[in-house]
């Protein structure tokens, strides 16, 4: 159908503004804590119009909202294939992206009943498509007067539900019954504390075109001293650093080992690296800690970016063809827990922070790295430290995180 086609389609034009409309309200927190500033009323405003949305828009509409979804949520992804000789892929990987949302919440399109839609968007907040969790239902009310559990999905939309099958002056009166999903009530807090320990979070802004070069290595090295000296001398316990902030496979470079071990009995370091174990290579986080040394491999890789989520001929093509063999990074079995004074900590390796396995058992801290490089200029780093706040409040962790580029701080 051509342009001018879709002008004259009224029906059709109508079904477009209704869908983009929803997809603008339901990405409209992520673009104002990126660029503005939270904003709880207008958020919770949103997020309601939002879900009220994919409960009452046509058919056609709900496709039109999460294509747009994909694109405001996930036009960065395709960044990284650049750093993989393959920029071209770019807006093809954005094009993907917009699809696979499309087809997720086109599920909703299958019934025009309002009841139904709201037993399968609550059904969808389960579902990860391709194993990426980055989509969570729940997230629109991250920075919201609602909460972000799932009874407060429920009492949600059933408030928005009801109103369609009464037929008297009643009607909205269901609308009331959002108060008990909001954040405010008594039963609905969550109890974060902080360690006790004083922690330095390092924030770099290394560009990812210059990160692995050689010339950059050296003067990496000597930051990273610069900083733990100083962190000496203000009696810090703990110095964080960001993801791989040694590009390196660590257990290669035994002279470097040494003297962070050396530094280390002043001073708890914990710094992001890469491990080679035969043929096999891990993104790992080193803790160097009263003279001697530990890594965590990650657990939970990123899915396209460091393992195929797909049967494994298509696996070994894409990996050779899209990522020159880069993507084909091992994982640990289990969760990782690093004891610093006595305090236990559970790691966790940027993506792997916005994933349920690594709050199992319910840890008190996390410490987190980010190399959030790969996708700069973007709202990435924003949307990721909105989901680490949706998983620190939903397990009452407190998450010691530290990027490079935006991020760094303590996630609550």
């Amino acid at each position: 159908m051509s342009v001018s086609n879709i002008l004259q389609n009224k029906q059709l034009r109508r079904d477009i503004v209704y869908g983009l409309t929803t997809a603008l309200l339901f990405s409209a927190f992520i673009y104002f804590e990126h660029y503005l500033t939270t904003i709880k009323l207008l958020n919770t405003f949103f997020a309601l119009l939002a879900i009220g949305g994919f409960l009452y828009i046509p058919k056609r509409a709900v496709l039109v909202a999460g294509f747009f979804i994909g694109l405001f949520w996930f036009y960065w992804v395709g960044y990284s294939f650049e750093y993989n000789g393959v920029g071209f892929m770019a807006p093809i990987i954005t094009f993907l992206f917009c699809i696979i949302c499309m087809l997720f919440f086109g599920i909703l399109a299958l019934t025009n009943k309002v009841y139904l839609r709201a037993l399968l968007l609550f059904a969808l907040s389960y579902v990860a498509p391709f194993d990426w969790n980055w989509l969570q239902i729940e997230l629109v009310f991250i920075e919201s007067y609602i909460g972000i559990m799932k009874y407060q999905l429920i009492i949600v939309l059933t408030a928005l539900t009801l109103p369609k099958y009464i037929n008297n002056k009643y009607k909205f009166t269901p609308l009331f019954l959002i108060i008990f999903a909001s954040n405010l009530m008594p039963y609905a807090q969550t109890t974060q504390k902080l360690a006790p320990l004083k922690i330095k979070l390092v924030a770099t802004d290394i560009k990812q075109e210059l990160k692995w070069k050689r010339e950059t290595f050296n003067p990496t090295v000597n930051m990273t001293f610069v900083e733990i000296k100083k962190a000496i001398q203000d009696n810090y316990d703990v110095i964080v650093f960001p993801e791989s902030v040694y590009p390196i496979f660590m257990n290669k470079y035994p002279m470097l080992l040494d003297t962070l071990k050396k530094a280390s009995k002043k001073i708890t370091i914990v710094a992001g690296a890469l491990v080679a174990e035969g043929k096999n290579h891990y993104n790992v986080t080193y803790i160097f800690n009263d003279g001697k040394s530990q890594f965590a491999k990650k657990l939970v890789l990123v899915p396209f970016g460091e393992y195929i989520p797909l049967p494994k001929f298509a696996q070994e093509f894409i990996n050779k063809t899209f990522f020159g063999g880069a993507s084909d990074f091992k994982t640990a079995s289990k969760p990782t827990d690093f004891i610093i004074k006595g305090i236990k900590f559970r790691n966790a390796i940027c993506y792997e922070a916005t994933c349920d396995e690594i709050y199992q058992d319910a840890p008190d801290f996390v410490i987190a790295s980010s190399n959030n490089a790969w996708f700069t200029p973007s709202i990435e780093p924003t949307l990721q430290n909105l989901l680490m706040r949706y998983y620190a409040r939903k397990y009452g962790v407190s998450i010691y995180h530290s990027a490079n580029y935006r991020g760094t701080g303590i996630v609550q």
